[in-house]
């Protein structure tokens, strides 16, 4: 089997097994996923979606945000991993959009990576799925995944990111990096997983990779 037969059959079997992909951060706006994106570092989805709410009744946008002190914006998501590095981040950068921005997220890699706490992955997910940018974000899942499925050699998630968009075609990244996440929390989680029982992995890793999981 060819990379790309391997990959159109993977999409085919993502396709019936993920056929909607919601995004999982609630938000209402580019700068309410901005911060979501920003809380979800090391950081489960739902509890980001437990402390948003009240976060962003108190500050909605950028300007509102720019005029809270850190220290609020703690106690509203203390329960959020590196919380007070996060708080921090995200008075800082409200103030930088308020400044630089006119108060909007900016649409660009560059700009968005300029941000406080803000990544190349925060900076993809906000391209991705704020402004419909073709980008591929990278998380633990797909990382995982592309590993597993021989796509990707995964040293590191750079690397993943650029083997992932040589094989999946451009107008496909907004929903594959979606689908992936989702099929890595159903049906291929890192820890106690059946290879062989895997809808992908029993036919997309290699004899070896499934010898070394089992072990």
């Amino acid at each position: 089997m060819t990379r790309a037969e391997k990959v159109a059959r993977i999409q085919e079997i993502l396709d019936e097994k993920i056929p909607e992909v919601p995004i999982p951060l609630h938000h209402r706006d580019p700068f309410t996923l901005l911060v979501a994106v920003l809380l979800s570092a090391q950081t489960t989805d739902d509890r980001v979606n437990l402390v948003t709410p009240d976060l962003f009744a108190r500050a909605p946008d950028a300007a509102t945000m720019a005029q809270l002190p850190a220290d609020e914006i703690l106690g509203y998501i203390k329960t959020c991993g590196l919380a007070p590095t996060k708080a921090k981040n995200i008075a800082r950068l409200a103030r930088i959009l308020v400044d630089e921005h006119g108060g909007e997220v900016p649409r660009g890699f560059a700009a968005l990576e300029a941000l406080p706490g803000v990544g190349h992955k925060t900076a993809s997910v906000v391209m991705a799925q704020a402004f419909g940018i073709p980008a591929f974000p990278v998380d633990t899942h797909i990382h995982r995944l592309a590993a597993r499925w021989g796509l990707s050699n995964g040293t590191n998630v750079e690397r993943t990111e650029r083997d992932l968009k040589a094989v999946f075609p451009e107008a496909t990244w907004n929903k594959v990096h979606l689908q992936l996440i989702y099929f890595g929390r159903r049906f291929c989680p890192a820890r106690r997983h059946d290879l062989s029982a895997c809808p992908i992995c029993s036919w997309a890793a290699t004899r070896k990779r499934i010898r070394a999981e089992s072990s």
